[in-house]
């Protein structure tokens, strides 16, 4: 309708000599609606940017995109990114689950310091097409910075191999007070159990058949079997480890986590404020 009383205002000064004042007065436009030019700003530079970190994290969707442009300066809003990742086709396909019926949740108490509480889990993948090995690995995540601590990866990982993995994150990160496992049979080990003892470190055991009750670690091993172990060829065993950990750190320092105001485990970690949305990346990770 703006677009057609435009018009009627264009015939009247072209043909009947009025004022633009006089004319807008006479359709009921308002003058500024009328000298409305549309200005098109879709910089190639920011297009070709969003192309190339969706060809680099292609599992990342728009959000998590618009958050890593922002932090490379370029002065853009959500919506704009919306616009432009649609028109780029770059959409995420999503992998859709049947719903199923769920009894009632233990609530689990909050955390509000890093080490206060661990979560920690199995996964399972292998390398090579044909006739390939297998390997599991071993995750550990602190539940309040959400950090990955370490992925263990081998082809098997006994109980043993499980308080070494530990020793190693009490020297370099410190002594956790409660670890949450699932009742496999590593983390109900003997070995486990007297590790936990002599280091003063509560054990928690989920309750058989609910891993929602270990929800931090299930929500990290389902990031890390998308953008990881779906997303890789495995050659080998090394070539696991190595690619493995290499996202590992990328989880840590690079990749926004919505849960923490979009910031990196690391960022918050390190107390800074959280991202939103308008507002320069630079100034706010100050």
């Amino acid at each position: 309708m703006p677009a057609a009383r435009r018009e009627v205002v264009r015939f009247f000064l072209k043909e009947f000599r009025l004022s633009e004042r006089r004319a807008c007065g006479l359709v009921n436009l308002d003058r500024t609606s009328f000298r409305y030019r549309h200005r098109k700003q879709d910089d190639p530079s920011i297009r070709e940017r969003l192309r190339e970190l969706a060809r680099e994290r292609p599992r990342f969707g728009y959000r998590r995109l618009y958050v890593m442009l922002r932090r490379e300066g370029h002065l853009i809003n959500h919506k704009k990114v919306y616009r432009l990742y649609r028109l780029e086709g770059l959409a995420v396909r999503r992998r859709t689950r049947r719903r199923k019926a769920c009894a009632a949740v233990r609530v689990v108490d909050a955390v509000v310091r890093p080490n206060q509480r661990w979560s920690m889990d199995f996964t399972h993948d292998g390398w090579g097409r044909r006739g390939g090995g297998r390997f599991r690995t071993l995750n550990i995540v602190d539940d309040f910075t959400r950090e990955c601590l370490a992925i263990e990866v081998d082809v098997s990982l006994p109980a043993a191999r499980v308080t070494r993995v530990l020793d190693q994150l009490l020297e370099t990160r410190g002594r956790p007070e409660v670890i949450v496992v699932d009742n496999g049979p590593e983390f109900a080990s003997k070995a486990l159990d007297g590790w936990a003892y002599d280091n003063k470190v509560g054990l928690r055991f989920i309750t058989p058949g609910k891993p929602v009750e270990n929800a931090f670690i299930e929500s990290f091993n389902g990031k890390f079997r998308d953008e990881c172990l779906n997303y890789h060829q495995f050659k080998s065993l090394w070539h696991a480890r190595y690619l493995i950990e290499e996202w590992r750190k990328d989880y840590n320092e690079s990749r926004p986590h919505s849960s923490l105001g979009n910031l990196t485990p690391r960022e918050f970690a390190e107390g800074r404020k959280p991202f939103q949305k308008g507002a320069s990346f630079a100034r706010i990770a100050r």
